[in-house]
């Protein structure tokens, strides 16, 4: 292979060490901004005379190459969504470094002469302020979180009244485990997102996202958050629940998914730091059909408002943490164990008594009667 770079930009993944040594020339870029990459794509194409290929799918059987120009591939790796626990963020980017090393090989073996840029969509955070303050429920030896993205939450009006708002730091699909959909972009940055369907009344509401062409082999997707504002007599008030999402592939693939632990008081909005179809996600998208299976949803920093919504911003913030974390709960259980030993041993040796009448050796034999 006469040249292979390989570029890495931040959060996508990490290159294993035998593919960066046996190139003849790597770069590893440790930071980029958010604006430079969108850009990207039409600079390299302006700045030389390349044949430019943008892959998100990694399926590169049917790739038209150039043997007369050099080939330059630019390949969105899966994101690796923040707050991840350590095994799962080793997975992750273990499969990404499976990933470089297939599409390297597959290229080698096809004798593509060929530049590589591995990258993600987009960084997932950016050292800037923004005007969302987070208001948890849980805020325990909690910090402020000073790296934060700095555009809005989308919203949703009737009139000149809001009434759905929806932000997340990172929100992105997966499709038959290979096609990776980034929306963050769509949804926020550009706001190119058709939001025209979605819904808004006293009792329910339903977030409509539809896209054009997100990938290729996609012609449409939409995204439906449906939720309802019911009251409880239990706590004498209005809660507002998250009760299912679907997913639309070209106006007749119907992926559906039922929805747990998202519903806050009617008044409040909602905040989760996970919100996807993984097992380990505080919050799960659980599939109801044979169709939601083929799709993977990662939303990481999910914050949904569908009721009430007062001057455009969020309300205060029902969290999906609870107070009693696991951890807190595996503490009190090993506390009351330890306190019941103690309680134990200290009744044992309340009971313990000395004897009443003690042996004379000088007198006559001590007779204890067995009634005694």
């Amino acid at each position: 292979m006469e040249m292979s770079l390989h570029c890495l930009f931040p959060e996508a993944a990490s290159i294993s060490l035998e593919i960066l040594q046996s190139s003849p020339s790597s770069l590893v870029l440790p930071a980029v901004d958010c604006k430079a990459t969108k850009d990207l794509l039409s600079f390299l194409q302006a700045s030389g005379d390349w044949n430019l290929k943008n892959l998100t799918n990694l399926d590169i059987t049917h790739l038209e190459v150039d043997t007369d120009k050099p080939n330059l591939l630019v390949v969105q790796l899966q994101p690796l969504t923040s707050g991840l626990n350590e095994i799962s963020t080793l997975e992750a980017i273990a499969e990404n470094d499976k990933i470089i090393g297939r599409l390297t090989r597959d290229l080698q073996e096809r004798g593509i002469h060929f530049s590589v840029i591995y990258t993600a969509v987009r960084p997932s955070r950016i050292s800037r302020k923004t005007d969302v303050v987070w208001k948890l429920r849980r805020q325990l030896m909690a910090t402020e979180d000073e790296d934060s993205l700095s555009y809005p939450p989308l919203n949703v009006t009737t009139g000149n009244d809001t009434c759905i708002l929806f932000y997340a730091s990172n929100f992105s699909l997966v499709a038959n485990g290979s096609v990776l959909i980034e929306l963050t972009d769509a949804t926020f940055v550009t706001q190119s997102v058709d939001i025209s369907s979605s819904t808004c009344s006293d009792t329910n509401a339903t977030l409509s996202l539809k896209y054009t062409k997100p990938v290729n082999g996609i012609n449409s997707l939409e995204i439906r958050f449906i939720m309802t504002n019911m009251f409880y007599g239990g706590s004498a008030r209005n809660w507002f629940t998250l009760d299912s999402v679907e997913i639309v592939q070209d106006e007749e693939k119907l992926a559906k998914y039922n929805v747990s632990v998202i519903s806050a008081p009617a008044e409040y909005s909602f905040h989760c730091q996970l919100v996807g179809t993984s097992s380990l996600y505080p919050s799960r998208l659980i599939p109801s059909n044979t169709e939601a299976i083929n799709w993977n949803v990662f939303i990481s920093r999910f914050q949904i408002q569908g009721f009430n919504v007062e001057n455009g911003q969020f309300s205060y913030a029902s969290d999906c943490t609870g107070f009693f974390s696991p951890v807190i709960w595996m503490s009190l259980v090993t506390s009351v164990i330890l306190l019941w030993i103690l309680a134990y041993g200290v009744h044992m040796i309340m009971q313990l008594t000395t004897n009443s009448r003690f042996d004379d050796p000088k007198g006559p034999a001590l007779s204890v009667p067995q009634t005694e």
